[in-house]
């Protein structure tokens, strides 16, 4: 009867515990053929200090929902990979899966993982026993990742992420068998650039969290945004001690109005509660793909006062199924016994939840999850020739042929097509930018697709800023108008002040805007230009007006000197003649004819023989005819004055030729003056460029050194002359040479006064018209007023033309001396 009864209560026992336990097991474990790790944060675990080593209770800690349904996106892809009939058939796949909950003190899961019947091969001996685990799902974070990763890389095992986006993970030196199913940082941060660039923001801040993910993302905003017009004016690392007023406050002096956060979704969560608290307004966020969903905070009160929310979010993907199997395994209480099979952080205590809370919760990272264990699947179902319902059971799979057909990668899941690169990283899928509308839903605004090529789009009229409509401005200093250059005031680029680009100058809209580029010299540009204008090239041509007035003038000077030597020479042994210098006439008139050949040079293209010969002949042919004049004006004087004064002077004057000897030496000085000078520095065109920013005006360089001799024998010799001749201005009217150089003398100097003046005051191209004017005046003068009344006396009056005249009027001066 005794033991009827003991019977009859472990009967009893065991229908109880039949009718408790539906599923004989716990969620975190699955016995199958092959084995997947998994590692999942269902909790969360600040780091504290220890007094004694010690492992973390993960269960204890605080619980993370959206960690607990992609643990059971894991469960629900295993099931069904067993399930079906083309992947895997005959085939079953098992899970050990672990709650990662802190990255530094959370090894026993992961050493269970790598050990076979409790023991862990060591590396340096042959590989005898290895672990069951064919490839292991997770973690999510890059911290964690990176403290984990290096004891599967060295046997090879696969490590397939659905959360770690550092771009460390690219080196697959360092990490051989990892490969993710969500983009790196890379593809986030460039998202997150395009846009605050869509919207021309150039004023931000940068918060991330302290860790390997936030600060991998802080490195590669930094690098994106060196060649573009974003400046960060603020950036600060976030951890469990930030002190959020301070960081609010140091934001609201530099007037930022985009804040970019990149943090884990708990960090996000106690920032944007800390500014709802502190009533931080007027700002436009950008979340990050870890935040950007979160349910908790798009519903939290008052969150529509911070202002915008803009997010980057992976895609949301419906996999079908997943609610009838969260609802079928919440129906189901596990056994709490089972207990005794489980290792440690493999307890969850979350029998409460209900399966609305599981389902309504932030759906991020889930087809990630789905994806990694359905390309682990894959790659074993290609390992083990799979194919006419069955698998090849004959085949030794070890981890590192997994990995070999998972970097193959190439299969269609849910309409995507599944492939991986030759980093480890996802070839397929695309981002979504999102918008926190007023219901306290995240709207999808625009989308940034990675295949078949790379393409963003945003549909600016779905936000609804918080500016009324407009979309708001970020920047330090407002953009400088057009044609003014940026100059930098701080140590960024965007704050600035501008400056006008002065004429000659531009600033190139579409290069560099911080300085003033100079036009070339055939360009000009006005003040506040853009661009450079090609310069009016100007000089006087043959065809213009004035230039034909003067080339006709100077053709006429040349008939009138022919003439006159003509008159003078029929007449060559009268009175007239002979007092107006006698055989020196012909000179003085063949000099002037000389003299008018510089005129033709002043007109025409610049060369340099038109530049040497726009000056030679005048310098060096007036020369003689200065020097003619100031003999001819001693002459005047000596025979008068100097002859009873100084007889020996006069005698020796005459018996040397006196004259002859001193228009020679003037004629060799200037000739040897104007020789050296061409030789070194010969005159040569000019481009003016100076006086008008719009032209450029062609002339002949004078080198003021070498003309300076040249000038100053003409200049001596006009001195001279003037002297002589004002000497012998009271001579007898009828015979008095000597007011007629010094009329032509005063003329003379007159008009060059005139002409220097006008040099000054204007510089156009006419300058040359002026000049050569001036030089043809200078010419007629002498033929004007000292050669044509002696032709008048010649041909009108010839009776003072006779000798009998001029005794007369010696005598009736002579008689005035001697009173």
């Amino acid at each position: 009867m005794k033991h009827f009864l003991v019977s009859l209560c472990l009967l009893g026992t065991f229908l109880h515990a039949l009718a408790q336990c539906t599923v004989p097991g716990s969620e975190f474990q699955l016995d199958g053929d092959y084995l997947l790790g998994g590692l999942f944060d269902i909790h969360h675990s600040d780091l504290v200090n220890h007094e004694r080593p010690e492992a973390i209770a993960c269960s204890s800690t605080l619980f993370v929902l959206p960690s607990y349904r992609r643990f059971q996106v894991m469960r629900f892809s295993v099931e069904e990979i067993n399930n079906s009939t083309n992947l895997l058939p005959n085939v079953s796949l098992g899970y050990e899966i672990f709650d990662h909950c802190s990255d530094l003190n959370n090894f026993p899961g992961i050493l269970k993982l790598l050990s076979v019947n409790g023991l862990i091969q060591p590396w340096g001996e042959p590989h005898k026993n290895l672990s069951k685990v064919m490839a292991v799902v997770g973690p999510f974070s890059s911290s964690d990742t990176l403290t984990v990763a290096p004891l599967f890389m060295m046997n090879l095992i696969p490590m397939v992420s659905y959360g770690a986006a550092s771009s460390a993970f690219a080196e697959k030196v360092k990490f051989p068998s990892f490969l993710r199913t969500v983009h790196s940082n890379k593809g986030v941060i460039k998202l997150i650039v395009n846009i605050v660039q869509h919207f021309n923001w150039r004023w931000v801040a940068f918060l991330n969290s302290d860790d390997a993910y936030g600060i991998d993302g802080h490195e590669l905003f930094m690098k994106r945004i060196k060649e573009t017009e974003i400046c960060v004016a603020y950036t600060k690392g976030l951890n469990s001690n930030t002190n959020y007023s301070l960081i609010f406050k140091q934001i609201e002096a530099q007037k930022i109005h985009i804040i970019i956060v990149f943090t884990p979704k708990m960090t996000a969560e106690a920032l944007i509660e800390s500014a709802i608290k502190l009533n931080v307004t007027n700002k436009v966020w950008i979340a990050g793909d870890t935040w950007s969903l979160s349910s908790k905070l798009h519903k939290t009160k008052g969150i529509n006062n911070i202002g915008t929310v803009i997010g980057v979010s992976q895609p949301v993907v419906t996999i079908p199924g997943f609610s009838d199997f969260i609802y079928s395994s919440r129906s189901q209480t596990h056994c709490e016994n089972a207990k005794k099979n489980m290792f440690c952080n493999q307890i969850c205590n979350c029998s409460s939840l209900s399966t609305e809370n599981i389902l309504a919760v932030d759906p991020s990272f889930n087809f990630p999850v789905y994806t990694a264990v359905y390309a682990i699947a894959h790659a074993l179902h290609n390992v083990l020739q799979c194919g006419l319902g069955r698998c090849n059971d004959n085949i030794t799979v070890h981890p590192y042929i997994v990995l070999a057909e998972l970097k193959k990668s190439h299969f269609t899941l849910l309409n995507q097509s599944i492939r991986f690169d030759e980093n480890g990283d996802p070839n397929y899928g695309s981002y979504s930018i999102v918008y926190w509308n007023n219901r306290g839903d995240a709207e999808e605004v625009g989308s940034y697709h990675f295949q078949p090529s790379l393409h963003f789009s945003i549909n600016n009229s779905k936000i609804q800023w918080y500016t009324n409509g407009e979309v708001p401005t970020s920047v330090c200093a407002p953009e400088c108008p057009v044609g003014f250059a940026k100059k930098l005031n701080q140590i960024h680029k965007c704050c600035f002040d501008c400056k006008i680009c002065r004429n000659g100058t531009y600033v190139n809209i579409t290069g560099d805007l911080y300085r003033c580029i100079s036009c070339k010299e055939t360009e000009w540009s006005a003040a506040g230009s853009t661009s450079c204008n090609l310069r009016v090239v100007e000089y006087v041509p043959f065809t213009d007006t004035g230039a034909i007035l003067i080339m006709v003038g100077a053709w006429a000077l040349v008939g009138l000197t022919l003439a006159v030597s003509v008159l003078f020479a029929i007449n060559y042994n009268t009175p007239v003649v002979r007092s107006a210098g006698g055989p020196m006439c012909f000179l003085i008139l063949g000099c002037l004819s000389m003299c008018s050949l510089s005129v033709f040079f002043y007109f025409g293209k610049p060369t340099i023989p038109f530049c040497i010969l726009r000056y030679l002949p005048f310098l060096l042919f007036y020369t003689v005819c200065l020097s003619c004049f100031v003999v001819r004006s001693f002459q005047i004087v000596c025979i008068f004055k100097i002859a009873a004064k100084f007889p020996k002077l006069h005698s020796w004057w005459l018996k040397y030729h006196g004259q002859w000897l001193v228009i020679a030496v003037a004629f060799v000085i200037q000739a040897l003056l104007l020789l050296f000078g061409y030789s070194f520095v010969p005159s040569k065109p000019y481009k003016d460029t100076f006086w008008y920013p719009d032209k450029i005006i062609l002339g002949c360089d004078i080198d003021l050194k070498a003309s300076s001799g040249p000038l100053v024998l003409l200049l001596s010799l006009c001195f001279l002359c003037f002297i002589f001749s004002y000497m012998g201005k009271d001579l007898p009217k009828n015979y008095n040479e000597a007011k007629a150089i010094t009329f032509c003398l005063l003329l003379l100097i007159l008009t060059w006064i005139i002409f220097a003046t006008e040099y000054v005051l204007y510089h156009g191209k006419y300058i040359q018209t002026l000049n050569a004017l001036a030089v043809l005046s200078s010419l007629y003068y002498f033929l004007l007023f000292y050669f044509l009344p002696k032709c008048y006396i010649m041909i009108f009056q010839p009776h003072r033309n006779t000798q009998e005249y001029f005794q007369g009027l010696i005598q009736s001066y002579t008689k005035t001396l001697s009173q």
